[in-house]
């Protein structure tokens, strides 16, 4: 019965720290900033505290809601603060909490060269226990400039390798940096108090616990939420916050450069650029990569019956089903008119005929117009190195092959003739 009601306190602990946090952070362009690094900083010494002397019985073993709960939700707090701001934002209260907590730690060793009194008999000055405390002070500030400084990286690192949904790099960054957190905590634990190795596993348990249920609330906070804007930093400073901003920045400018205004797809302009490279990283890498152009069947035919209106209507829900047909990594491109262009890494020429081949159906199946009558595309699939070495001639080949499925009526899609479709 204890562990379980320990179990539950220990979730809704975790709950009430993160909706309170994730409201001073929400809040932040209203109220300020400095109320959210404030709230997050003053938990550190009672954090501690916890860490070295409040421990409970929980069903995974003998846990510290100090470390498990309010540690690991900071360092959240602190990957969130990076995810809506930006580095040049984030190290605030990283630095400021490396600092506060090295004051402290001075003020403290000061404070035991005094002479203390006392107030009433048996009232005494515990000087053992803030040495002990010093001690967790010092270490417990390194881990966090460390776990601080690890949780963004990782994030930054699993986007590039794994591209995919904001919750899976927070969980993961989190797991990881948790996970080294309670070695290097343990250590010292076991050094000053002799803690048994439950301790290290009860701790570990709980911070996976932690970590799993904060990036839940993350995705539940950027689902129903929308977050007020970024505010950029005014003043750079050399350092590794300053390099990710930098880059943080430029790729924000870079995704919203090259845009079509109507589909929202990438422009001509962008393919240009963007295409050339891809291909050429397909070829350094010895991979394979696919062209696809798509065109609007009878598209004139529908602009001349239900207006223009009505023809932007259609090439947006085009463009829809073109971005839900694609993979992570795959790039789309309105090539002009009723024309797009798909571009698709790691793609051999058998798969790249399945996935326009795929879309060409969803289309179909999806989109009508004001008469009731299906919107059909026709589209041509090249793929290098067979079909050319460079992105020109890749674009012809797949041209030629589009040409080809509207002369043989439209709807259809065209790749070599060997290739069963």
């Amino acid at each position: 019965m204890n562990q379980s009601t320990n179990f539950a306190l220990f979730v809704v602990e975790a709950v009430l720290y993160f909706t309170l946090l994730t409201t001073l952070l929400h809040f932040r362009h209203r109220i300020g900033l400095g109320v959210f690094l404030t709230a997050l900083g003053v938990m550190h010494f009672v954090e501690t505290y916890l860490a070295a002397v409040f421990y409970v019985d929980l069903p995974i073993g003998i846990v510290s809601p100090g470390s498990s709960i309010f540690f690991a939700g900071k360092l959240v707090m602190i990957l969130m603060l990076y995810i809506k701001e930006d580095a040049a934002t984030v190290r605030q209260p990283i630095y400021g909490l490396f600092i506060g907590n090295a004051v402290t730690l001075i003020i403290a060793q000061l404070l035991l060269l005094h002479h203390t009194v006392s107030l009433t008999p048996g009232q005494t000055a515990d000087v053992a226990f803030l040495r002990e405390m010093g001690l967790l002070m010092l270490w417990g500030t390194a881990l966090l400039y460390i776990d601080s400084l690890a949780i963004i990286l990782l994030y930054e690192r699993i986007g590039r390798l794994f591209p995919g949904p904001t919750i899976g790099r927070v969980a993961a960054s989190s797991v990881l940096v948790l996970t080294f957190d309670q070695v290097g905590f343990y250590g010292l634990l076991a050094y000053l108090y002799d803690a048994p190795a439950a301790v290290f596993w009860g701790g570990w348990k709980a911070k996976m616990v932690a970590a799993l249920l904060y990036s839940a609330m993350f995705a539940l906070y950027q689902a129903f939420f929308r977050d007020p804007g970024m505010v950029l930093a005014r003043r750079p400073i050399r350092d590794i916050f300053t390099d990710l901003t930098f880059r943080e920045r430029y790729e924000d400018l870079l995704a919203r450069t090259g845009r079509d205004v109507l589909t929202g797809a990438f422009d001509r302009g962008r393919m240009e650029i963007e295409a050339p490279r891809l291909l050429r990283e397909s070829t350094e890498r010895r991979k394979a990569l696919s062209v696809v152009i798509v065109d609007v069947d009878h598209f004139k035919a529908v602009n001349d019956r239900f207006g223009h209106l009505h023809g932007d209507s259609v090439l947006r829900e085009v463009a829809d089903e073109l971005h839900r047909g694609t993979r992570t990594g795959d790039l789309l491109f309105r090539y002009g008119g009723e024309e797009f262009v798909v571009v698709l890494p790691e793609a051999n020429h058998a798969d790249a005929l399945l996935i326009s081949e795929r879309m060409r159906q969803e289309i179909a199946a999806g989109i009508r117009d004001h008469g009731g009558e299906p919107i059909t595309v026709s589209i041509g699939v090249a793929t290098a190195p067979e079909d050319g070495a460079n992105f020109t001639s890749l674009l012809a080949a797949a041209d030629n092959r589009l040409y080809r499925a509207k002369n043989a009526g439209r709807n259809r899609t065209e790749g070599r003739p060997d290739s069963g479709i």
